[in-house]
């Protein structure tokens, strides 16, 4: 079960931007909790407590329990507003999380084994498709990541999802195919793919040369005409 991470909250009455720059003024970040078939409330939060959520790197898959002026309830972040010079949070939307709440929420994927991947070993490079995957499930078991183990693979092997163990009741947002979540692809495919520099000034040359052949031919044509 995912444990909540507790928050402190203030209850805001004052709404509008009037109200969001006064409780930025005060080193707070303005927010809202809705759902839950309840009316929406707007809140105030810590700045600093909330950037350093955000430092996590998986805040909106995170539950928290916001104790606003002591009365707690439980929620998941949905949206978050950054200030698009300073980068620190200017707003935060959260969802109320009822009873057997089902969730949608980004797991990042780990990638284990890599010495033991003859594919790597042999020089080939791991490209990663998805680092997170989309899924849905109960709030109570969101999965902190989701692993895949490389030993064994070869160059031109795929990882799809088939191939990762969910836990139960956890299911893919995504239904209509078994996609791709890593390759493993060879060096030199890679840079067959792009020419080098010698090749494209190669290429250059003989296209200055075979215009200046063909300029020259016109040029003796033009001659033989008046003569």
């Amino acid at each position: 079960m995912a444990e909540a991470i507790e928050l402190k909250a203030w209850d805001r009455q004052r709404t509008g931007k009037g109200g969001a720059r006064q409780v930025r003024r005060e080193g707070r970040v303005p927010g809202i909790i809705y759902g839950d078939k309840q009316d929406p409330q707007n809140i105030a939060l810590e700045t600093k407590a909330i950037a350093m959520q955000l430092q996590t790197g998986h805040f909106q898959s995170t539950i928290f329990m916001l104790d606003v002026d002591g009365a707690k309830t439980r929620v998941i972040p949905r949206g978050v507003q950054l200030d698009p010079v300073r980068d620190f949070p200017i707003h935060v939307d959260f969802m109320r999380l009822g009873k057997d709440a089902l969730v949608v929420v980004d797991v990042p994927v780990h990638f284990l084994n890599e010495a033991d991947s003859p594919g790597l070993k042999r020089g080939g490079v791991l490209n990663i498709v998805r680092h997170d995957i989309p899924v849905r499930c109960p709030a109570d078991t969101i999965p902190e990541f989701f692993e895949v183990d490389l030993t064994g693979q070869e160059i031109g092997d795929s990882i799809h999802i088939s191939s990762i163990a969910l836990p139960e009741g956890v299911t893919p947002t995504i239904t209509d195919r078994d996609f791709t979540v890593a390759t493993i692809v060879g060096r030199a495919a890679e840079e067959e793919a792009a020419p080098t520099e010698t090749e494209g000034e190669e290429a250059g040359a003989e296209g200055a040369e075979g215009a200046t052949a063909e300029g020259d031919d016109e040029k003796d044509a033009g001659k033989e005409e008046k003569k």
